[in-house]
């Protein structure tokens, strides 16, 4: 079987040392190449180059409430700040926050966990995720 690749310059170049280094043609570095990398194990859920349970950790930290809860504590907090809030919203209001507060809680559980695995501090591990602490007035 014969494939045709277009290839930028500066990749055929970087392909041809490399395959000169390890002494062989570029045709022939490049197949070998193919040939690993197709019989690596591959699992879809994680990249190769992440372990699986930093992998776990990261779908743990990013896993959110569905839109639903989103937008119905949103519309009873704007009913709060309007003060028409009626007492079984209040108390839908008060459920809706513990359970955000909860899946916070997890969530910095997870980082906590991802910091120890990684060996650095939660603030870089924050820093490193691109994660802000809330600013409070």
């Amino acid at each position: 079987m014969t494939i045709t690749i277009d290839l930028p310059p500066h990749l055929e170049a970087r392909l041809r040392e490399e395959a000169a280094r390890a002494g062989l043609d570029a045709d022939t570095f490049i197949r070998n190449a193919l040939e690993e990398r197709v019989r690596q194990p591959h699992t879809h859920d994680t990249p190769p180059h992440l372990p699986r349970e930093e992998a776990e950790l990261l779908q743990r930290i990013n896993e959110g409430l569905p839109p639903a809860v989103w937008q119905r504590y949103q519309e009873l907090d704007a009913k709060r700040r309007a003060e028409t809030l009626t007492p079984e919203e209040h108390a839908s209001l008060i459920a809706l926050s513990d359970q955000i507060e909860g899946a916070n809680a997890r969530r910095i559980e997870y980082l906590v966990e991802l910091s120890r695995l990684r060996q650095v501090s939660l603030e870089t591990v924050m820093d490193q995720l691109g994660i802000q602490a809330p600013k409070y007035a």
